[in-house]
């Protein structure tokens, strides 16, 4: 017993001291807390976020076999059309503390702070405290990284776990060990179902990085990257080919594919169309999202690419579906992403699927630029220095590679196939830029550090300072232009006296060791706006599921639409079909999943989304549907939703058989404009399926309250109203019970009375 008192007594002291003997970076902590707080704050309060993915977190909470497929209904008919890696963190989260707007956010949260550390790290590791810390700030003020760090989609998870792959495999190359590399490779398969191939446009990097940087034969490098890539194949596959090999007849179908296979989900809908344009689970391709022409640029003609209601014929023939009534995503005048002058052409906040003109200048545009651009040229200027500033004095040539320059090389063979990507892809959603936000903080982070050393050391590249800082405050004043025209003002003028100065010091001036004012004050000046845009989504309570940032998120709450318990259930409705439901499995059948998923969320009860996210899914026949039918397994329909091509038939075979249901009280008039008219000759309202995002939320019918708990799951704790615009389709899924209260209810029992 004396012999383990001093034992234990010495294990704790030497615990501490190790504590003690720890160097906190305290500009790191400070740097995280402001993290924590622009993506978590007012997280709380919101009830926003992508109702699409939170029903089917609600349903995946219900069973496993909900939870391994990402089911989108509780009763496992069809799944969302994503992977299901990131899906799990959030269904454990809510399995944990309920389904609320904060509990489905907080895995991103955590991830998206995790990645800020990362970064850090990364950086860290090569170049020092100093330029990582800027780097690890410059992402944090990444405007379109907060506003993604605040919603369900999966996009701060797939950086989180991007980084952590390259993490490892930098620990691979500095430790020369085979097993990092192994785990870094892994991480990229388990990255690869996170969100599918977007994941794989930085393995070139990975490989390339490996290569270079490790110091062994070429033999030794392609065994291990080899066997590494053997790891790479396991981890991706893993899922999708238990998907494929699993009988059709035991899983749902999977949503966004034409013949119920993950892999061509990875490979189809989230793989090559997203380069060449959507051509399936959207009803068509779009001729207003990504065209090079001018015209389909244009917010005032512009059309939605997952929200329309055009079918594949529609859209082979050139037929362009009508464009948004105002105020909705679709980017009517006035509305976000229309053609007010606050909002620029579209894009500046909540501009759905305005993405500027294919090009080598699309990042740089009104459309895309304020979400992510902000210091794309600090990145790229800053590669440039960096990499001259980085030459050995052993070089015998002026490209030979050292240790930082492979670094540096890593994150340039990041950023160059992402940036080209969004130079020309045919479908995609701004928020996806976030892909960008890490090169563009190492690259910038490591490039402002070298460039004050260079200005101090009056060497040849001592213009690459003021040169950057002038034009950067340049591009950021025309971004800032169309709502502060005087702060723009101010920004070209502070930022070209700055510059100036920098410019004529190293000529004229004795010595510049001590001249730290003028570096600090540019690099702070350029950090201004994206900071206060970064800012929006915290103030507003932000957590949409096309998250956006920008100040008409302050003028306009709401504006990128979609939200988790928004009150877009119709009570009355509601009520009915829950007093009517017997036995029958589903509450109800629709078209789409926008109209389905505010119901799944309220109730946790099973909705059938005939037609998948947008009703365009094949994942039913007519004569599968009628054997339902004649089970009891469906008995209502309603058709609030959109009528997709894979839908026609079986919609056209309930209206001509089912009997029409006539609720008391229940309002069949649109609160939002006029896009067309259902049977009974009411308006429709907007589109449904909502732009883009994955199931946007929607606005309440006027007068509905919320009504209840749902069964097998907690109901949302905030009962704060939708920030949206009442009637404003594309907040709300754009049709149905999930945007306006129209719409018909059909009984299908009649059928087979």
């Amino acid at each position: 017993m004396e012999s383990k008192e001093p034992r234990n007594t010495q294990r704790q002291t030497g615990f501490f001291a190790k504590l003690k003997s720890v160097k906190w970076d305290y500009w790191l902590i400070a740097i995280l807390v402001l993290a924590t707080f622009l993506y978590a704050w007012n997280i709380w309060e919101s009830t926003q976020a992508n109702n699409f993915y939170t029903a089917a977190i609600v349903s995946m909470t219900e069973n496993f076999k909900n939870f391994w497929y990402a089911s989108f209904d509780p009763a496992g008919y069809i799944t969302v059309d994503k992977p299901p890696v990131a899906l799990w963190f959030m269904a454990i989260s809510a399995k944990i503390f309920g389904v609320h707007g904060w509990s489905v956010v907080l895995p991103s949260i955590l991830f998206a702070i995790g990645s800020v550390y990362l970064i850090y790290a990364l950086i860290k590791n090569r170049f020092g405290r100093v330029p990582a810390r800027i780097a690890a700030l410059i992402m944090t003020i990444t405007p379109i990284a907060v506003a993604d760090s605040r919603t369900n989609n999966m996009d701060a998870t797939l950086i989180f776990f991007l980084l952590l792959s390259v993490w490892f495999v930098q620990k691979a190359v500095f430790k020369g060990q085979q097993r990092y590399l192994w785990i870094g490779f892994s991480l990229m398969g388990i990255a690869f179902n996170v969100k599918m191939l977007q994941a794989f446009m930085i393995l070139p990097a990975l490989y390339f990085y490996y290569w270079i940087a490790t110091k062994i034969s070429w033999k030794k490098k392609t065994a291990h990257l080899g066997i590494a890539s053997v790891f790479l194949l396991v981890f991706t596959l893993i899922w999708p080919l238990s998907v494929d090999l699993t009988n059709t007849s035991n899983r749902p179908y999977e949503g966004g594919s034409e013949h119920n296979s993950a892999l061509e989900l990875a490979f189809g809908y989230n793989g090559t169309q997203r380069l060449l344009g959507q051509t399936t689970g959207t009803g068509g391709a779009f001729p207003g999202m990504g065209n090079s022409s001018k015209k389909s640029s244009s917010s005032k003609g512009m059309t939605p690419p997952s929200g329309s209601s055009s079918s594949k014929k529609s859209s082979s023939t050139g037929n362009t579906p009508p464009a948004m009534p105002n105020g909705s995503e679709g980017g009517a005048p006035g509305g976000p992403g229309g053609s007010s002058k606050k909002n620029g052409g579209g894009g500046m906040a909540g501009g759905g699927f305005n993405t500027g003109n294919k090009g080598p200048f699309r990042l740089f545009g009104q459309a895309l630029g304020p979400q992510i651009s902000w210091l794309l040229i600090v990145a790229i200027l800053g590669f440039f220095s960096s990499f001259f500033y980085y030459r050995g004095s052993k070089m015998k040539r002026w490209y030979g590679l050292n240790p930082q320059r492979k670094e540096l090389w890593l994150w340039a063979g990041w950023m160059v196939p992402v940036f080209g990507f969004f130079s020309v892809a045919g479908f995609f959603h701004p928020y996806y830029t976030i892909m960008l936000a890490p090169a563009i903080a190492t690259l910038g982070g490591v490039g402002l550090y070298t460039m004050f050393k260079q200005w101090r050391a009056k060497s040849g590249w001592s213009l690459m300072l003021p040169t950057t800082i002038l034009s950067t405050s340049l591009l950021q004043a025309w971004y800032m232009y169309q709502y502060y025209p005087v702060l723009s003002w101010i920004l070209v003028g502070v930022g070209s006296l700055i510059s100036i100065l920098l410019y004529a010091l190293p000529w004229v001036g004795k010595k510049l060791e001590n001249k730290l004012t003028l570096p600090i004050a540019g690099s702070i000046l350029i950090m201004l706006a994206p900071a206060w845009w970064s800012l929006t989504p915290t103030i507003s309570g932000e957590s949409s599921g096309m998250p956006t940032a920008g100040p008409d998120l302050l003028s306009n709450p709401g504006a990128s639409g979609g939200g988790i318990g928004s009150g877009s259930v119709n009570s009355k409705l509601l009520s009915y079909l829950e007093k009517h439901q017997g036995s029958s499995k589903y509450l109800f059948a629709t078209d789409d999943s926008s109209t389905a998923a505010p119901y799944i969320i309220k109730t946790g009860k099973a909705v059938m989304a005939m037609g998948g996210f947008n009703g365009t899914d094949q994942a039913i026949t007519l004569a599968q549907f009628k054997k339902m039918v004649k089970s009891g397994e469906v008995k209502y329909y309603y058709s609030g939703g959109k009528t997709g091509s894979a839908n026609n038939k079986i919609v056209n075979w309930i209206k001509k058989n089912a009997k029409k249901v006539t609720i008391k009280g229940l309002s069949t008039t649109s609160s939002a404009g006029k896009t067309g008219s259902n049977e009974n000759g009411m308006p429709t309202g907007g589109q449904p399926g909502g732009q883009g995002g994955p199931g946007q939320g929607g606005t309440p019918p006027n007068g509905t309250k919320p009504t209840g708990k749902p069964s097998g799951t907690k109901a949302p704790s905030s009962t704060k109203p939708s920030n949206s615009k009442g009637g404003q389709p594309g907040a709300g899924g754009m049709g149905g019970p999930g945007g306006n209260n129209s719409g018909t209810l059909y009984d299908l029992s009649s059928i087979y009375d």
